[in-house]
């Protein structure tokens, strides 16, 4: 009885079926009967499911009259056959009963192995049936290890995942035991087990993020069309209401900002622009480019690139540091965006003047 007491406590524990545990440990005495009968042996092990008596059995096979014997152990030529048992026919196994193994040491080493890989095989496909649909969804773990500020991160006892370095945000240094909340943003089914990658740094995240903290979000009033991000630094977001009633901007933000405010709290303080989304690319990119003030925006719509003109004293304000509002807007409209000044602006109209009056 205490092999299954011993399989149900396995099975419980690594949350997989019982059977399973059963027949690892089966082919674990079938293991150790061969290593001690001989490995040509054809032995075979059955555990009674219901009172736990192991039979060991060994089994051969009775060839046709005219085929070559290859494993004399395994096999037997008719006649051998008949000599044991008067009826025996081509085709049919001859069982002979084995004594019970009484475990060695190395035996139950052995058996040990067998088992604790075959639960964890079972285990990792566990792990990768639960977790492949789960792709985009957010988790809450604890990170177990940080290897060269790569941190494994344990997801409620059910998984380990990786959060890797360049996932994470910058300045953010996990130690163990940390909390963390990230998105799963690829399941990978590997030779070691399902490898599970966590991102804190997906735009994917920032909007699963704020459709925890806005309900309208969740409920699909609001819809989030698309979203820009430097991580750790500053994002952009668009979002547009389905609900004429319902302005779009105000439930991101909260009473006193306390929705954005939860999302910036997560994300280690990274700044937010929530930008209305419009159908009108231009008012679109006027509005991408928060916080500075819009003189004037030029369409060219074959290669979808606009040149945005600003009044001198916004030029650093809508270029941004680094290029950083620029590039974030053109990330967030998906068009090519040339900031200009109006001097500038005039000076290549004026320039444009002159070549194509020389021309005509």
């Amino acid at each position: 009885m205490e092999l299954l007491q011993v399989a149900d406590t396995v099975a419980r524990e690594k949350n997989i079926d019982r059977e399973i545990v059963i027949v690892a440990m089966e082919e674990a005495i079938q293991k150790a009967g061969r290593s001690k009968y001989g490995h040509d042996h054809d032995i075979r092990a059955h555990i009674d499911r219901k009172n736990g008596v192991i039979e060991l059995k060994r089994y051969r096979q009775v060839m046709e009259p005219e085929a070559i014997i290859e494993n004399e152990v395994a096999q037997l030529t008719l006649a051998q056959a008949k000599r044991i048992k008067p009826d025996a026919a081509p085709g049919e196994f001859l069982v002979d009963d084995l004594p019970p193994l009484d475990f060695g040491r190395i035996a139950a080493q052995t058996a040990k192995q067998v088992i604790m890989q075959k639960v964890r095989e079972a285990e990792r496909s566990r792990q990768y049936g639960e977790f492949k649909d789960r792709v985009g969804e957010i988790i809450n773990g604890v990170v177990k290890r940080v290897e060269y500020g790569n941190a494994t991160v344990d997801i409620q006892g059910r998984a380990e995942a990786m959060l890797r370095r360049d996932e994470a945000l910058p300045r953010e240094h996990l130690k163990v035991g940390d909390r963390v909340r990230a998105i799963i943003y690829e399941v990978r089914e590997e030779t070691r087990g399902p490898q599970i990658f966590l991102s804190r740094t997906h735009p994917e995240f920032m909007a699963k993020l704020f459709m925890q903290e806005v309900p309208e979000i969740y409920d699909g009033i609001i819809e989030i069309k698309s979203v820009a991000r430097d991580p750790g630094s500053r994002a952009k977001i668009a979002v547009i209401s389905r609900d004429s009633s319902i302005d779009p901007v105000g439930a991101c933000v909260g009473m006193r900002g306390s929705r954005v405010q939860a999302v910036v709290g997560e994300l280690q303080g990274e700044k937010i622009d929530i930008i209305p989304w419009s159908q009108d690319i231009a008012s679109f990119v006027v509005n991408a480019l928060q916080p500075a003030a819009v003189a004037k925006v030029v369409l060219d719509e074959e290669n979808e690139r606009m040149d945005v003109v600003v009044p001198d004293e916004q030029l650093s304000l809508a270029i941004g540091r680094r290029g950083q509002n620029v590039r974030l807007a053109s990330i967030l409209t998906g068009w090519d965006i040339d900031i200009m000044t109006e001097a500038e602006e005039s000076e290549r109209r004026a320039n444009e003047f002159k070549t194509r009056s020389a021309l005509f």
